[in-house]
């Protein structure tokens, strides 16, 4: 983090003698309440049990510190973020390109395609493109979307209604099972066939437009 001058400004906590005020309120290892003290005497009581004093409220008045091990305390902290960052899931939007005549063995494929990306959690454009004359008869595509959304119904709902712009249509499906559920099935469903199964072998490909 930068100030205005461009100066780094350091985001962590200040510890020991890097607290400046001359008074703070004070919390023991316990989490004892003990009150306000002067900064000499709360240093010479974390040094006692020989631990830091760290400041955890420094916009209090005065500021709120406490004697921890500050070692300990940035490992828990950083175990903490790295849970949330293990845990956090990000909705991907894919995108899926018709055609106003696609052959029905094109369509199943493409469909199939959507499909997965919807039991995964994840959002899908679909864009009908149209060329020509085919631009005259925009009912052709929009009629195919709704076809599409219908047969997925089950499992995705319509989040943006087919909109026409420029030589192309489009719209958004939404999944229905949200995307951190789906990849907990997904994982559960890793787990359960591994049990059922050590020993076999499978190989999974996947085709993305």
């Amino acid at each position: 983090m930068f100030n205005k001058e461009g100066a780094v400004i350091s985001t962590e906590p200040r510890i020991n003698d890097r607290i400046r005020t001359p008074e703070v309120r004070l919390i023991g290892f316990d989490g004892e309440q003990i009150g306000v003290v002067d900064i000499d005497t709360a240093l010479r009581m974390a040094e006692e049990v020989g631990l830091d004093l760290v400041e955890i409220a420094p916009e209090a008045k005065p500021p709120v510190c406490k004697v921890m091990d500050f070692g300990k305390y940035k490992y828990e902290i950083a175990q903490k973020a790295r849970e949330a960052r293990q845990n956090q899931t990000h909705i991907v939007v894919k995108e899926m390109r018709l055609r106003p005549k696609i052959e029905p063995h094109d369509y199943e494929t493409k469909r199939s395609h959507i499909e997965k990306f919807l039991k995964g959690g994840d959002k899908v454009k679909v864009t009908i493109q149209f060329r020509g004359r085919e631009q005259a008869r925009p009912e052709i595509g929009y009629r195919l979307l709704m076809k599409l959304s219908e047969s997925l119904s089950e499992i995705a709902f319509v989040e943006f209604a087919p909109k026409q712009e420029g030589r192309n249509m489009t719209m958004v499906l939404g999944p229905v099972v949200k995307k951190n559920q789906a990849v907990a099935q997904q994982r559960a469903a890793k787990k359960s066939s591994v049990v059922e199964e050590p020993n076999s072998e499978s190989t999974e490909s996947e085709e993305v437009k």
